[in-house]
């Protein structure tokens, strides 16, 4: 009988602890994509714009680098701390009142009663309306002779109002589009968070005999203070950078009155071709968002909600 010889014969318990090499994964090739996209997209039209605050450029002439005078420049502009002032009135109003009026309706609309469904669409409508086409329709309602406001205003004995043409009521005029067209939003958040609290403690508080304003302020509150953290960062974060209606109904004016940041720096970029300028005030904006952003959410992350909730 011929023998068969075997190369290298493994015993039982080598094949047994041998294992098959480990492979390490290579993620580059589904990253790299979208690293790409983020950065042409994204993080070269916001280095363009740091590198062209630190020129002086406007269109049909030469560019010349200037350092950090536009950014002295921008401290020593009225102008500009005007629009600032603007910005942050018109946004404390577009986030308070729509906080409000969107947490008054979800309260009505978490009750039970007839067309509920019907009637909570037709209060979301104004969410769904295009900027443009909004602030159309609320410049002539705010017309001072042919508008509605002042035909309404009239029948209760108020004189005309002349809305977005005062400087003195025009940011307030603009407020209440805010409101109208976002308050929607915030009841829809403040609706979710309605939907998940729970009602045994209600049926506790009844026992105890507390009535409704003491079931709101010691029960629903502090259960819905989360949701109306995230309606604040929303809104705030909206209402700073808000640009198409204001400038579809007043344009900044009458005057300077409404112009808020957004609006200068359109203005000077595009009207007034200062593009270093414009560029500068642009970077100083996007900081001050950044840092908006970021004390919202530092508030939103050391807020000890488990607490509020055990109350």
């Amino acid at each position: 009988m011929a023998s068969v010889s075997i190369d290298n014969p493994m015993t039982d318990a080598e094949q047994i602890g041998s294992k098959p090499p480990r492979l390490v994964p290579n993620y580059w090739p589904f990253v790299l994509p979208a690293l790409l996209v983020v950065s042409a997209v994204i993080v070269f039209p916001w280095l363009f714009t740091l590198w062209m605050s630190l020129n002086s450029w406007t269109l049909g002439q030469p560019r010349t680098f200037i350092g950090f005078a536009n950014y002295v420049r921008l401290v020593q502009d009225m102008r500009f701390w005007e629009s600032l002032w603007h910005t942050t009135t018109y946004t404390a109003l577009s986030v308070v009142l729509p906080l409000f009026f969107g947490t008054l309706a979800a309260l009505v609309f978490d009750a039970k009663f007839p067309f509920r469904g019907f009637l909570r669409g037709v209060f979301v409508m104004p969410m769904m309306a295009t900027p443009v086409a909004v602030a159309l329709v609320w410049t002539m309602m705010f017309h001072p002779q042919l508008g509605v406001l002042n035909y309404l205003l009239s029948l209760v004995g108020i004189g005309p109002q002349e809305w977005i043409y005062n400087q003195s009521a025009v940011i307030p005029s603009l407020v209440i589009v805010e409101t109208w067209q976002w308050t929607p939003l915030v009841m829809l958040i403040v609706l979710g968070g309605l939907a998940a609290v729970p009602r045994e403690p209600y049926e506790s508080a009844e026992i105890d005999g507390a009535n409704a304003w003491q079931k709101f302020r010691y029960l629903t509150m502090p259960m819905i203070a989360p949701f109306l953290m995230i309606a604040v960062i929303i809104r705030s974060i909206d209402a700073i950078k808000s640009f198409d209606i204001i400038y579809a109904m007043t344009q900044g004016g009458p005057g300077t009155a409404s112009e808020t940041i957004n609006i200068y720096l359109y203005n000077t970029a595009f009207a007034y071709y200062d593009i270093g300028y414009g560029s500068a005030m642009a970077v100083v904006f996007f900081l001050i968002i950044i840092a908006l952003s970021f004390v919202l959410l530092m508030v939103r992350q050391r807020a000890n909600w488990s607490d509020m909730e055990d109350r």
